[in-house]
């Protein structure tokens, strides 16, 4: 089977792309497959961080572009939307080059984690592709309005360390130091406290793309205000220890 796949370990969720001969091009029922994992996981709320990660040289080519027709780029899009509302926090593990739509699945995680050595272009002008909506505001929001125009109307190849500098890449380290890297971070996320972090995530990619709600940020200040994670947190600084959250 070489449809993407779901791993749950304990606070922690991995999802892999397994498609390595076609640089782990993404096939229509790749689409269906995806979407069920990361509904699966919004499910699992002892779930606090998503990993998107793949196999081999390439970590994706975006969508088959051979099956491509009128339906295809509205259900790619339900996709990216689907990562970038994911309940947990979200990674992109970049172990390879990123491109077409790959970028902006990218784009719609949280944190992007890139080795050096690896590449990234949007090609959709080259094809006669106009791109969809939510994927235009993440380029714009995440990278600016002139790297947006560069990347969209170009189709520039950059590299990693342009990649980095331009915001894309949240993170730069060596292709040997990417596991470890993952794994640090994630830990670090899971000993946050889920209320305040998980609601400050949603709220800012709402305000990133001008959408914010702002009596539903109020109920989750309010809520977390109320919490024992707070009580926690604040006993555990006094005390000088690492707190022990659960939630609640």
């Amino acid at each position: 089977m070489d449809t993407p796949l779901l791993e749950i370990t304990g606070a922690s969720a991995t999802i892999t792309l397994r498609r390595p001969e076609q640089a782990n091009r993404l096939e229509p029922q790749d689409l269906e497959v995806l979407a069920a994992h990361i509904a699966t996981v919004n499910a699992r709320p002892e779930v606090l961080v998503l990993r998107l990660a793949s196999t081999g040289r390439y970590f994706c080519s975006g969508f088959d572009i051979g099956q491509m027709d009128a339906q295809k780029p509205q259900a790619f899009e339900e996709l990216a939307n689907a990562l970038e509302d994911a309940r947990p926090v979200t990674l992109a593990l970049l172990q390879g080059g990123v491109y077409g739509g790959a970028t902006d699945l990218a784009l719609a995680c949280d944190f992007r984690l890139g080795v050096q050595g690896i590449d990234m272009f949007m090609p959709a002008a080259r094809l006669g592709l106009h791109f969809y909506p939510r994927g235009l505001e993440r380029y714009v929001s995440r990278l600016g309005l002139d790297q947006a125009k560069r990347l969209f109307l170009t189709a520039e190849r950059i590299g990693a360390e342009e990649m980095r500098a331009i915001g894309f890449l949240t993170q730069l380290v060596a292709p040997e130091a990417l596991a470890a890297e993952a794994d640090a971070l994630t830990q670090r996320l899971e000993a946050m406290a889920p209320l305040a972090m998980l609601g400050m995530k949603k709220h800012l990619n709402h305000i990133a793309r001008g959408t914010l709600d702002r009596d539903a940020l109020q109920h989750d200040i309010a809520r977390a205000a109320h919490s024992a994670d707070l009580q926690e947190g604040r006993a555990a600084w006094a005390a000088k220890r690492a707190p022990q959250f659960t939630g609640g």
